[in-house]
């Protein structure tokens, strides 16, 4: 098969973060894919506790200052970027103030969830797609890892749709483990809304919207799922697999990039 360019967005990548059976295989993954002979690029969010400078972060002056409005609020999109030691591959950071900055991942230090998570998925899709377009890199897989990428399959196929750096990609969605038990805000499947979409472009969210909902939301704008833990929900599978979508397991601890590099060239 000829090189594809496939954008890899995850929750956390070792070693940026504590290693984790998700942050490891998503490690793991994007170099084992780039040795297949594809053109790699990875996002993940620039949580608080990541060291800048042992990690050789630094901001792209060229892909940040841009304002994101949620709710009626403008939120700066800073872009930072790194190396993966072992591979040359680039990771580009999503930040910002209000969502990132000196705060953890879905909960703080406590273990107590953040309110305001249902809005970090808003800003996470949008300002990875938003970036994306600045690199003039036009990718034919997109494939998500966790609960905070789950609006890009949405996105891809409504607001970003007729965007030349995505007219043509397909969405790999991969499930793990469940992340979060809070509920999101009522509001969210408006507040969600960006571009030219419109209300009921989103489909129905099961209510309340938990975790479980979120994920559904991106199996129906997904071209093809992973499941990547034993532990995930079965209805879930169940619910792909009604949804006609195609569905495959892989295991981060039997990786193999061979077969998931198959299932990127069927979708």
């Amino acid at each position: 098969m000829s090189e594809k360019k496939i954008l890899f967005i995850a929750d956390r990548i070792s070693p940026f973060v504590g290693q984790s059976p998700m942050a490891d295989y998503c490690k793991q993954l994007p170099q084992s894919i780039q040795e297949l002979g594809n053109d790699i690029r990875t996002f993940m969010p620039k949580w608080g506790p990541i060291n800048e400078r042992r990690n050789q972060l630094h901001e792209v002056i060229r892909l940040s200052g841009m304002n994101l409005i949620i709710d009626d609020t403008d939120h700066p999109l800073i872009i930072k970027v790194a190396s993966l030691p072992s591979a040359r591959i680039q990771v580009y950071f999503i930040d910002n103030d209000d969502y990132f900055q000196n705060r953890q991942q879905e909960s703080d230090k406590d273990g107590v969830e953040y309110q305001d998570n249902d809005e970090r998925t808003i800003f996470f899709a949008r300002g990875v797609l938003e970036t994306v377009k600045k690199l003039r890199w036009n990718p034919d897989i997109i494939h998500c890892h966790g609960w905070l990428p789950a609006l890009i399959p949405l996105y891809i196929k409504t607001a970003y749709s007729e965007e030349p750096a995505f007219r043509d990609s397909k969405v790999v969605y991969s499930l793990y483990d469940k992340a979060f038990n809070n509920t999101f805000s009522e509001r969210y499947p408006e507040i969600l809304l960006t571009k030219d979409m419109k209300p009921g472009d989103e489909g129905t969210f099961q209510t309340p919207i938990d975790f479980n909902a979120l994920m559904k939301k991106a199996i129906d704008f997904s071209d093809g799922v992973i499941r990547n833990s034993a532990q995930v929900d079965a209805s879930l599978i169940e619910y792909a697999k009604a949804k006609g979508v195609p569905v495959i397991a892989d295991d981060a601890s039997g990786l193999d990039a061979s077969i998931i590099n198959d299932f990127y060239n069927k979708i």
